[in-house]
């Protein structure tokens, strides 16, 4: 990721608090941020064990994710960031595109720390994510969704 992603992520974001607008901005910059994401996007929740896509950058992704299924139901169902250098050996993987290999996804949290999407980046490399980029991302992320109210 480039070294100035986060400067101009909350310079765009500063005092926003729309959740929607607030996932648009980030998808739309953090994609465009490293050669390695292919798909770049957020998972909101809808109800309860259940995730609808939002917005998001890179090819079509899977519209409904129940809490139980794939990488990003287990981020959701955990509240713990998911790691995984190689998709098919995840149990439940759910392949929205046959092309990823490796996929990072991460808890969303509002101000009153109710989890509200997972953020989702998938790769067409296999380990593409390091442990580094999970830990930048994750401050980012709670940084930027910290003033969001609760939806509901």
């Amino acid at each position: 990721m480039d070294s100035g992603l986060d400067q101009r992520i909350f310079a765009l974001t500063q005092g926003e608090t729309d959740a929607v607008a607030l996932m648009a901005t980030l998808a739309c910059e953090v994609h465009h941020s490293d050669t390695r994401f292919h798909w770049t996007g957020f998972y909101r929740v809808v109800a309860p064990d259940l995730m609808k896509i939002g917005p998001y950058q890179g090819g079509h992704g899977c519209l409904v994710i129940p809490f139980s299924r794939g990488v990003c139901g287990a981020c959701a169902r955990t509240g713990e960031v998911q790691l995984v250098d190689d998709v098919e050996t995840f149990e439940g993987h759910i392949a929205c595109a046959s092309s990823t290999r490796s996929e990072l996804v991460l808890p969303v949290r509002n101000a009153s720390g109710a989890l509200i999407a997972v953020f989702d980046i998938d790769s067409d490399l296999p380990a593409a994510f390091t442990l580094e980029d999970a830990t930048r991302l994750q401050a980012l992320l709670d940084r930027v969704f910290a003033d969001v109210a609760p939806a509901w």
